[in-house]
């Protein structure tokens, strides 16, 4: 890279950062050692799915650890065929130009010709043809390192030691199911870290939630102690750019500990906990309220005052629903919070809202935007509202103390549904819910879930017990 001198095992980056390679070795070959690598066996790590996280989680690994190929192999999975427009090839051709490491890099590698073809309209680009190349299609104005690039599914996974599932939560099943079918010779099974946010929500034999992990568990049968969930409060943009952030890994302590020294930085740190289940669901949890700050952002031309309002609300929402699913909810209050906090600030879901409240975007295209990927927090609108409309779940209404679903208690959620789901109701109609004059002191509902043995032990234990 143009703006780096290597000297031994120490490389000097242009933005001051030192990166020693020797402190990465040591690391790599104890999780080999872990692992019950052999000398002459390569750990094969793959990601699977190209999103934003996915290629950003892929590349810091390839930057940490890629320099030692005698020991690890770092893939990346994407469909092949989704071809780039034309205003994307001209935004890619700005951003390469305005960067010389990379305008460099490409020079080096005889690959700036193509992007030139591009940009004057001889040449149609592809997404898997640019992320070789260190460009995701989703994150076009953060170049990463050059990745290996695997378009075949089957060659991909067959082998791998370690699976990133990079996919939207909405794909993770169809795609895994794909997957068992090459594992089914296998005597070990690999390790699956998700780094998905998102839910489902199956009503039969009991209304209960289905997260990324347990639809992997059931579509490989690769047992839950080897499928984990790493999340946190950050944007993967900035992760790539070496700004500080932490996350959380969450699954078997057999896994976990070890996956987490492996992938700690100095600039990201990575912290374990045994909460896989709760942690999942609160990645999902925090994507639906994170649209409707969008939509407040835009009607109200960015009010603080309404934004505010509107926090307030949404979080004693989250509170509420969050002490239905967990039996000790005060744990989660500072990682959802947190999570909450950084996806209103630059969240694609917030900006997803923003753009729909604008008329910029229609709902008629669906949650898979072009250079954004799937906007998770649509189907987890229809997720928790579907969950929380269970009569079997009735809790007691403050005013009437008449049972209701829990769902009418979370007027928010009901009126993005409305909104996202139903198409009952305008983008306009979330101030409607912001200044109902009935609505409930947000500190009531927070003070109903504490008061309540609201917890609901089945919403998840379907998936605790799988």
């Amino acid at each position: 890279m143009v703006g780096s001198i290597e000297v031994d095992d120490h490389r000097v980056y242009s933005n001051g950062r030192v990166q020693n390679y020797n402190g990465f070795e040591e690391k790599l070959d104890d999780l080999r050692r872990f692992l019950g690598k052999g000398d002459d066996d390569v750990l094969r790590i793959v990601s699977v799915g190209a999103g934003a996280w996915g290629s950003v989680f892929a590349a810091l690994l390839q930057d940490s650890y890629g320099k030692f190929r005698d020991k690890v192999q770092i893939r990346i999975w994407r469909r092949p065929g989704k071809a780039v427009d034309r205003a994307t090839a001209e935004h890619l051709f700005e951003v390469i130009n305005s960067r010389e490491d990379v305008l460099r890099r490409l020079i080096r590698r005889c690959a700036y010709l193509k992007y030139v073809e591009a940009r004057l309209g001889d040449r149609t680009l592809y997404a898997d043809e640019i992320l070789k190349d260190g460009f995701c299609l989703n994150m076009i104005e953060t170049p990463l390192c050059p990745l290996k690039v695997v378009t075949n599914l089957q060659e991909a996974v067959w082998d791998a030691d370690i699976v990133v599932n990079g996919l939207p939560s909405t794909e993770t099943q169809e795609v895994f199911e794909e997957i068992s079918k090459y594992w089914k010779e296998r005597i070990t099974m690999p390790i699956i870290i998700s780094l998905a946010k998102g839910i489902e929500a199956e009503l039969d034999p009991a209304p209960h939630i289905i997260t990324p992990t347990q639809m992997i568990n059931r579509a490989t049968g690769v047992p839950i102690e080897n499928v984990l969930y790493l999340g946190g409060p950050n944007i993967a943009s900035e992760i790539y750019n070496k700004e500080y952030a932490n996350a959380r890994i969450c699954g078997a302590e057999k896994w976990r500990v070890p996956l987490a020294k492996f992938l700690r930085q100095p600039h990201f740190i990575v912290w374990d906990n045994s909460d896989l289940v709760t942690h999942e669901v609160m990645g999902g949890l925090k994507n639906v309220y994170a649209i409707g700050a969008g939509m407040i952002a835009a009607l109200t031309n960015e009010s603080a005052t309404s934004k505010s309002v509107y926090f307030a609300h949404c979080t004693s929402e989250m509170i509420f629903i969050t002490h239905l699913l967990a039996e000790e909810p005060e744990k989660l209050a500072g990682p959802l919070l947190a999570d909450t906090y950084v996806t209103l600030l630059k969240g694609r879901n917030a900006w997803y809202g923003q753009m729909i409240a604008k008329g910029e975007l229609s709902l008629d295209l669906g949650d898979s935007i072009s250079g954004k990927g799937t906007i998770q927090g649509v189907s987890a609108v229809g997720a928790f509202y579907q969950l929380l409309s269970q009569s079997s779940l009735n809790v007691l209404h403050p005013d009437g103390k008449k049972p209701v679903a829990p769902v009418e208690l979370c007027p928010i959620l009901k009126m993005l549904y409305k909104i996202l789901i139903s198409r009952e109701q305008g983008v306009k109609a979330i101030l409607q819910a912001l200044r109902d004059e009935n609505l409930n002191d947000p500190r009531d509902r927070i003070e109903i879930a504490q008061s309540h043995a609201f917890y609901r032990p089945s919403l998840l234990s379907f998936l605790k017990q799988a």
